[in-house]
């Protein structure tokens, strides 16, 4: 594992004590790329559960390239964290590129997503037991992403890891009102409401959160309002809910 660059330090240093942090940090990384890419960026939660939350959308793109794979649980981002390696998906309409996520690529071109690349922080001892972060960048033309824009948004991807290990451990409450972005917050409190009224780990919880979500063909923020906000209860399924 590669200690950060001088200039991530630098970035972190900008942000620590702002509100939502991780969106600022995002739209300064899509200002310093020339707005050639939306900007996400994800947070594991949970590795072992492989509970993710958006922390940053920045860009017209982002926010549905973030919510199609907390939604759908695939994608190039999931695979980055799952592989703790980059994954630049340059073309999604390459067969062999998408094999992985095909139901994500499908939906993402829909939307005018044609390249993506995913780029995890690896910190810690051992970062297969650790909560992960990824930047992701979307853009809407296939096409290889330059290396110096990579070693960019790597340093801003790295500022994120900073400015979280700059951060108090914040309780669920500080966590929603100050990293997530509003449309994520939702989400995890329905996870927290689901868990508890069916008495399953929060791992279930989400999971039985995206199988109504896909059968009701929803976003899971969506969902995710009518359970916390107009006190919707899912039913359990019949069978084990998706992963």
């Amino acid at each position: 594992m590669k200690p950060p660059r001088l200039q991530a330090i630098v970035l972190a240093a900008r942000f620590v004590g702002h509100t939502q942090p991780a969106q600022h940090l995002g739209e300064a990384c899509r200002t310093a790329l020339n707005k050639a890419y939306a900007v996400g960026l994800t947070l594991a939660v949970d590795a072992a559960l492989a509970q993710r939350v958006s922390l940053c959308a920045a860009g017209p793109l982002a926010a549905r390239g973030e919510t199609l794979q907390l939604s759908l649980g695939e994608g190039p981002c999931v695979q980055a964290l799952n592989q703790r390696a980059p994954v630049l998906a340059e073309d999604l309409d390459d067969a062999d590129t998408v094999r992985q996520w095909p139901f994500y690529a499908e939906q993402a071109r829909a939307h005018g997503i044609r390249a993506v690349f995913a780029l995890p922080v690896l910190s810690g001892p051992d970062p297969a037991q650790q909560p992960g972060l990824v930047l992701s960048l979307y853009r809407d033309r296939p096409g290889p992403i330059p290396e110096p824009d990579l070693h960019l948004a790597q340093d801003h991807a790295d500022a994120a890891d900073l400015l979280l290990l700059a951060t108090p451990t914040p309780s669920e409450e500080d966590l929603a009102h100050t990293w997530l972005l509003p449309a994520e917050a939702v989400v995890h409190q329905a996870i927290g409401m689901i868990s508890y009224r069916h008495a399953v780990g929060t791992g279930q919880a989400l999971a039985l959160l995206r199988a109504h979500a896909h059968t009701r063909g929803m976003d899971l923020s969506t969902l995710a309002h009518a359970v916390v906000h107009e006190h919707l209860t899912l039913p359990r399924l019949s069978g084990p809910p998706p992963p």
